[in-house]
């Protein structure tokens, strides 16, 4: 019965190191990254929105998309937040 279960045993142990291990990581660096969100910091939204954040409040974040526009946003529908001195790749 051993020999029968080892290779099931082994097939998951490889998925969890290949697959559910590393995306495990990658939701607690999101997490951390969304939750040090603060004024001035540059972020995407996940509708590929860019911009620049004015105001944190626990749930919601106001980003200013353009001079004078602001919009809210969930906190947790922002994909990607930028460090203040990141390039854009062709310059």
């Amino acid at each position: 019965m051993l020999i029968g279960i080892a290779p099931w045993l082994a097939i998951f142990v490889i998925f969890y190191f290949l697959m559910i291990r590393p995306q495990q990581q990658r939701v607690k660096q999101h997490q951390a990254a969304i939750a040090s969100v603060k004024k001035g910091d540059e972020v995407i939204t996940g509708g590929g929105i860019r911009g620049k954040v004015t105001k944190v409040g626990d749930e919601e974040a106001e980003v200013e998309i353009a001079q004078g526009v602001k919009i809210r946003v969930i906190k947790s529908t922002i994909s990607q937040v930028l460090s203040p001195n990141t390039k854009p790749a062709n310059d």
